[in-house]
């Protein structure tokens, strides 16, 4: 499996940041380090969505995290990106607070923008859990189609079924 490392900001700006999805400032994307990832063990989501909280395990692949804060520095969200053959597999969180007020959108956009240069023009894929009606909205409204479907097992969640989605390059 090939790696690419990203390690520059978010350049659609002269100063190396991006629109903040509609808060009123601009936001930078940057490698994910401890303190993004402390930060993020900290968010608590209102049911059902605490299914995404953090379950305290050691992450696996940090260095394919990257953070998105705002211009003040506070961390609004993470984007994680691997490459699955001819696929870029896409992963991300926004920030409980920022949930539910039309940012995702934006959010996700932001994500794939970022990611072209890195990983260039291909397909990608995601999995969301089938419970999040709302994300699988988005998701098509961006223009991700259903692929199948998976179930997975948690620790206090049990078997959770997943809606695989993909987006042509």
């Amino acid at each position: 499996m090939e790696v690419v490392q990203p390690t520059a900001q978010w350049d659609n700006c002269a100063d190396g940041t991006g629109p903040a999805f509609g808060t009123g400032g601009a936001v930078r994307i940057e490698p994910a380090d401890d303190a993004m990832f402390g930060e993020r063990a900290a968010w608590r989501y209102d049911p059902p969505y605490d299914f995404y909280d953090d379950d305290g395990l050691p992450v696996k692949n940090p260095e394919r995290f990257f953070a998105v804060r705002d211009d003040d520095g506070a961390l609004m969200g993470f984007y994680f990106f691997e490459l699955h053959g001819d696929a870029l597999f896409y992963g991300f969180g926004l920030r409980p607070d920022l949930t539910g007020r039309g940012l995702g959108e934006q959010f996700v956009l932001a994500g794939l923008e970022f990611a072209r240069p890195f990983y260039g023009q291909r397909r990608v894929v995601l999995h969301v859990a089938a419970f999040n009606a709302r994300a699988i909205r988005l998701y098509q409204r961006l223009g991700f189609t259903e692929t199948g479907r998976h179930a997975e097992t948690f620790d206090g969640y049990g078997a959770v079924e997943f809606v695989d989605m993909e987006k042509p390059g």
